[in-house]
């Protein structure tokens, strides 16, 4: 997928240079001040951003990671397992990648969410269904939003108790209400449904 990159960003005379959403994604994992292996980084995507934005391979993490120091926003060492395994490379945020990405946070315009719901769309080519059809697609998508909410509350629940948590914690309390209005709009659309069948009858 082909993103759009942010524009230049500029603190003081320092010119910043356009990165792509992903890439503030990934320096902002690293912002909260821990050093972070790419595996680290995938595990916590996977616990906080893939309910809103991005659920990243750990080929694209790498990617990022790479352009990320290419730039000095951060920097990296091979440490020795405990286990035997080989070395692996951890990445640490740098003051420049900080300043960075806190202006970033800060300036950068906030574009809206782009709705691409397949379910919608399926509805509306309904005309081409039958009805059982169109009832096993939002079945089935009520069934992933229930689903989703519930790991997203598991999840908001075993959020750590610190400062630095506090705000990715409320992220994952908003991806449980956004998943639970998606399962309670495909109950009223499931409704709706039998509704528009008892009208045609």
């Amino acid at each position: 997928m082909t993103e759009k990159k942010a524009g230049a960003v500029s603190a003081g005379d320092a010119e910043r240079p356009a990165l792509p959403a992903t890439s503030w994604a990934v320096l902002g994992l690293l912002s909260f001040g821990e050093e972070l292996s790419g595996y680290d980084l995938k595990k916590w995507s996977d616990w906080s951003l893939r309910f809103f934005y991005w659920s990243p391979s750990f080929s694209q993490i790498y990617g990022e990671l790479k352009r990320l120091e290419k730039v000095g926003y951060l920097s990296s060492r091979m440490v020795a397992q405990e286990t035997g395994n080989r070395d692996k490379r951890v990445y640490v945020i740098t003051d420049e990648g900080m300043a960075a990405v806190r202006l970033w946070a800060r300036e950068a315009p906030v574009e809206p969410p782009v709705l691409k719901h397949g379910v919608m769309l399926r509805l509306w080519l309904g005309h081409l269904l039958e009805a059982e059809q169109m009832r096993e697609v939002l079945g089935r998508h009520r069934e992933y939003a229930e689903t989703m909410r519930r790991r997203a509350e598991t999840d908001a629940e075993c959020a750590p108790a610190d400062d630095a948590s506090a705000y990715p914690s409320l992220v994952l309390k908003w991806s449980e209400r956004h998943y639970a209005s998606e399962r309670d709009l495909a109950d009223a659309m499931l409704a709706d449904l039998e509704e528009l069948d008892r009208r045609r009858r």
